[in-house]
């Protein structure tokens, strides 16, 4: 592979790069079909891409071309490795490099957290989340805290399948405090089961993601994994598990100490949240916000901090972060 700076160097001059890539097999799987991965690049960096073969000219601002060609490179040699890049893989790549330019995507995209009943391989997409994950791998205690769709709970939840089936843990318990958006588990219709589904659903669905719909329930049904509202942990203590709660900025401060001091020996626990989507009645302080305020530097415990820029989503979700963290103040 050689490439070649026609003009100047500036940050903000316009530039033209030539690629040339030895194998054309390889470089076919890399633009994608009709070229859709390169045709991502453009639209993530401005970069206009032309092809003949396996040669590509990259053309646009220094740091923009910069950029995709980083991409490009680094993307070309994980599939010469056997790594199966996605079209999604692309994007995530240009925006780890346009905020980070230094990075290996390698060390990133070759972390295998699990691979599913599908045999998709669920790896890390961000920097940050492959520090969560790191931190999660050298922790007792994990909070993972940031907006929705920065893959919080579903990392969780594949580190905690991946536990299970190396036999690290005997158990997974998954559980959420039954509180969102004003809703009351009197009002909801059926027994307790069905009142408390709707708040485990999202739970549910990543396990089923992971194991297939037949073993997931297999293992649900054995006890094996267990999937409960916040309150059915009281009492309790949890040995030789993997524990995730979910949406924690809807414990209170009573609910959060009571679920941390049900940890026992040889257990593993992930706290999610995001303190921005609190919907806890009254004036009730969040656990969550707490426990950040207090436990921050104690050691077994790590904290991690996820921004928009993480959003794993529809590239739409962190447009619509974005929106709203400007409109601070609610219009009527």
């Amino acid at each position: 592979m050689r490439n070649k700076v026609k003009n100047g160097t500036d940050i903000n001059s316009t530039v033209a790069k030539d690629l040339d890539f030895i194998d054309n097999t390889t470089a076919q799987i890399l633009f994608g079909e009709f070229n859709k991965n390169l045709n991502t690049i453009e639209q993530a960096t401005g970069v206009s891409i032309h092809v003949r073969g396996s040669h590509v000219q990259l053309e646009g601002k220094n740091h923009a071309v910069e950029i995709a060609e980083s991409t490009l490179k680094q993307l070309y040699a994980l599939i010469r490795k056997g790594y199966p890049v996605f079209t999604q893989d692309i994007a995530f790549g240009v925006k780890i490099l346009e905020s980070s330019p230094t990075t290996a995507l390698e060390e990133i995209f070759l972390d295998k957290v699990y691979i599913t009943s599908r045999k998709r391989v669920i790896s890390p997409k961000s920097v940050n989340q492959k520090r969560y994950i790191e931190k999660i791998r050298n922790n007792d205690i994990v909070f993972g805290i940031g907006p929705a769709g920065t893959g919080k709970t579903y990392l969780a939840v594949a580190m905690a399948v991946s536990a299970l089936t190396s036999e690290q843990v005997d158990t997974i318990i998954l559980t959420r405090p039954a509180v969102e958006a004003g809703e009351k588990l009197g009002f909801l219709p059926g027994d307790l089961a069905q009142k408390v589904d709707p708040y485990l659903r999202p739970l549910t669905d990543a396990i089923n993601d992971m194991l297939g719909q037949t073993k997931a329930q297999e293992l649900i049904e054995r006890g094996i994994i267990e999937i409960a509202p916040l309150a059915f942990m009281r009492g309790r203590t949890l040995n030789n598990a993997f524990i995730i709660l979910d949406e924690a900025q809807n414990t209170t401060r009573e609910q959060m100490k009571m679920f941390l001091t049900r940890i026992g020996f040889d257990s593993q626990a992930v706290i999610t949240g995001d303190v921005t989507q609190i919907d806890l009645p009254g004036n009730q302080h969040s656990g969550l916000v707490e426990a950040k305020r207090i436990l921050n530097g104690i050691q077994g415990i790590g904290f991690s901090h996820f921004s928009k820029s993480d959003v794993v989503r529809h590239p739409l979700v962190q447009e619509i972060i974005h929106a709203y963290e400007k409109q601070s103040t609610p219009q009527q």
